[in-house]
């Protein structure tokens, strides 16, 4: 295995932790501490608790990780489009 290679695993959220670090249970039963990933920083991707969401690990410390998917999921957007703040919106 070269050392660059990562080790990649899906999980669900089970807790959101400060500084963009969330703990994830993986698929295997484990429970990992994971931080965001820099791609879903800049397009400002949020997790909640119960997404589901793959995780990049390096071989040599199985018990961090870093989020780099955050799966879509059947129940459609979470989030209202509401205006923000209605006065930069006249008509």
């Amino acid at each position: 295995m070269a050392k660059e290679e990562a080790l990649e695993f899906e999980g669900s959220v089970v807790e959101v932790l400060p500084d963009g670090r969330f703990r994830v249970k993986l698929d295997s039963g484990h429970e990992i501490v994971a931080y965001t990933a820099g791609r879903m920083k800049r397009n400002r991707i949020r997790a909640i608790v119960g997404d589901r969401v793959s995780v990049e690990m390096t071989p040599y410390d199985l018990e961090k990780g870093r989020m780099v998917f955050r799966h879509k999921t059947e129940s459609g957007p979470r989030v209202s489009h509401q205006r923000r703040n209605s006065r930069h919106y006249r008509r």
